[in-house]
């Protein structure tokens, strides 16, 4: 049985690290080993997302909300480094609403057949799940 939280690790957070890595580099101007440094990864990790080559599992663009907060973390990020402490409760933020959404309930079903997403309510239950 998967968690939505392991869901989300595979789907979820590389997307959303392609698209910090993209709004880091083409919003603030970052070169990619800038970008790779803020946000704790590896520069190779960074040409991979630019690449669509890893984090593309997933679609968050479409998602206004979604969209939004990213944009608002790359350009905290961009402006200092954040340290662990304020970077996780807004990374966290952004999973929690793209799993409110229902966007992880597709990959949620391909990952874990035996899971029935048309009754769970787990993700979208407002304040259901509550990680950090």
């Amino acid at each position: 049985m998967l968690i939505p939280c392991e869901v989300a690790v595979k789907c979820i957070l590389p997307s959303v690290r392609a698209m910090l890595a993209k709004e880091l580099m083409t919003t603030h101007g970052l070169k990619q080993e800038e970008a790779a440094k803020r946000l704790g990864v590896s520069q190779p990790a960074i040409s991979l997302y630019t690449r669509k080559i890893r984090g593309k599992s997933i679609d968050l663009e479409a998602d206004p909300n979604v969209t939004r907060l990213i944009r608002n973390l790359a350009t905290t990020l961009a402006k200092d480094n954040l340290s662990h402490k304020d970077f996780i409760p807004k990374f966290c933020e952004i999973c929690r609403t793209a799993r409110a959404k229902g966007l992880l309930c597709k990959m949620h079903k391909a990952f874990d057949p035996t899971i029935n997403t048309e009754e769970c309510e787990l993700c979208i239950t407002t304040n259901a799940v509550r990680c950090q």
